[in-house]
């Protein structure tokens, strides 16, 4: 393919990024895929052309070579291929194009659960014309985080040095866009800001043309030298997993010419009582002090852990900071809701918090693991003595109760 190239368009905009790149060709005696590029990052919630193009031999033992079948597929726990098209998860979200033997893939409203390696196929009318481009094109698909990579904190001011993150480089130097406890700050471009700061602010930052897809925001607090920095204020998580809620803190190296030692850290919810002295969080809370990291780490999550989470220390010098106003957990269950319509029904695994990441669900039918479907929803044509639940990849002892097909919908718990 020459002059071939991958173009990163966003879902929402008319913003495209070209990159131009080596084609990499697998083939053997005249059947070959041509991919442009074997790895892309791409930006969450945009869109991503994968660009392929593919040969075969004209003829085989005086038989013209005819393509009966062509689709890209990632491969599946059993070593399955299965055309995306007929995936639930990604109904709508893929186009083929395969005119003049090119074989491009196009994805939108990308998730971060679509990271994957993508490898196109085609059968021909051979008994033999079989052909797998492999290694195939590996996809990550990454959102953003607001990183504090230097922080100076004293009794007069307080400054920070940020950096907007990612989990892969993105394609064609993006030009970024900074919030300051949510609104824009004017003239910002770079993927890093640095200034000074108030005790409760709080900063974002997204790619220009992404601005539905912000990160995070991060909290950066402090006061005369103290100051608890938390990743995130809310946090949603599914009963049973275990939860980390990432913290750090500072605090000035002396005073006076005395040199400052934290005498006590903990975690409480109400009344400065240290977690770790109450009973039912007995065995399940652990909280880093290394560092200045002050992260909290809760096992086995039930419905009635959620609450406002707090950090606090005190030092040698009588100095005590509470990071306030704390991180919200909610702690949530699942529950299958039922939409019917003339000839189908629509089942919905809801929690009751938006849960990070775009988890993988696990559907059941009358107690048995319905392969192939990861999505959130699941749709069929269904008998009424039928069963179903569903649960989070991952979290499988810790499904949704069953519901029957004649059930329509029953509240969140």
């Amino acid at each position: 393919m020459r002059g071939a190239a991958m173009s990163l368009t966003a879902a929402a905009s008319g913003f495209v990024v070209f990159l131009l790149s080596v084609s990499v060709i697998q083939g053997q005696n005249g059947w070959r895929v041509t991919y442009t590029s074997t790895q892309i990052c791409a930006f969450k919630g945009s869109a991503v052309e994968i660009r392929c193009s593919y040969t075969y031999p004209s003829t085989i033992n005086g038989l013209v070579t005819k393509v009966k079948k062509r689709f890209w597929f990632t491969e599946l726990g059993n070593g399955e291929s299965v055309d995306l098209t007929t995936i639930s998860e990604y109904t709508q979200r893929v186009q083929y194009h395969s005119e003049n033997n090119d074989c491009t893939l196009r994805i939108s409203d990308l998730r971060e659960r679509d990271s994957a390696e993508y490898k196109f196929r085609f059968i021909t009318n051979h008994s033999t014309g079989k052909y797998t481009g492999s290694p195939g094109v590996t996809l990550s698909v990454t959102g953003l985080q607001v990183q504090v990579s230097r922080l100076e904190v004293s009794w007069s001011s307080n400054w920070a040095e940020l950096k907007c993150q990612s989990s892969c480089p993105l394609p064609g130097h993006p030009s970024y866009v900074w919030y300051k406890n949510g609104q824009n700050i004017q003239g910002q471009t770079s993927d890093s800001y640095s200034a000074s700061f108030y005790p409760a602010d709080s900063f974002s930052c997204a790619v220009r043309g992404h601005e539905d897809f912000p990160s995070p925001s991060v909290l950066i607090q402090g006061q005369y030298g103290l100051g608890v920095t938390y990743t995130s204020t809310q946090i949603c998580a599914v009963k049973g997993s275990t939860v980390n809620i990432p913290c750090s803190y500072t605090y000035p190296s002396s005073i006076g010419g005395v040199a400052t030692t934290v005498k006590e850290i903990f975690w409480f919810i109400q009344q400065f009582v240290d977690l770790k002295t109450v009973s039912e969080y007995s065995g399940r809370v652990q909280s880093e002090s290394n560092n200045n990291d002050c992260s909290l780490r809760i096992t086995q999550l039930r419905k009635r852990d959620s609450a406002v989470y707090k950090f606090r220390f005190t030092t040698n010098q009588g100095g005590k900071y509470t990071g306030s106003p704390g991180v919200t957990l909610s702690v949530t269950g699942l529950q299958v809701q039922v939409r019917k319509s003339s000839n189908q029904t629509e089942l919905k695994c809801q929690s009751s918090c938006p849960l990070p990441g775009h988890p993988s669900y696990v559907w059941y039918k009358n107690g048995q693991v319905i392969t192939g479907y990861t999505s959130d929803s699941y749709s069929a044509s269904l008998d009424p003595a039928d069963s179903f639940s569903c649960a989070v990849r991952g979290h499988e002892d810790f499904p949704s109760p069953s519901v029957c097909e004649f059930t329509y919908s029953l509240p969140l718990t």
